[in-house]
């Protein structure tokens, strides 16, 4: 809802490859976003955008080549972005990684 509100175009959702999953693609006029959507009920092991690490980074970047290579008219800026909800506190952290 956050990325409609504010003028995004939602392209894809729960897309899969053997590399991973990307949870969200949207787009404005020039760039195309990645989202990772990670929910903790609570902060009790740390919040929800600490799960986003390194590792998960990397597969998130291999799918989004092959979301690329697969859908070939889609060009110009990247970003990957992550949406984290701990509890009821959603934070949108634009250009995460």
């Amino acid at each position: 809802r956050w990325y409609r509100s504010n003028g995004y175009e939602v392209i894809d959702r729960n897309w899969r490859c053997a590399g991973g999953e990307i949870d969200l693609v949207v787009r404005d006029a020039t760039t195309v976003v990645f989202v990772e959507v990670k929910a903790r009920f609570s902060d009790r092991f740390g919040p929800a955008a600490a799960a986003v690490d390194l590792r998960k980074q990397r597969r998130l970047r291999i799918a989004a080549v092959r979301w690329l290579e697969a859908h070939p008219g889609h060009r110009g800026a990247l970003r990957f972005d992550v949406v984290a909800i701990t509890g009821t506190r959603v934070e949108v952290i634009v250009a995460a990684y």
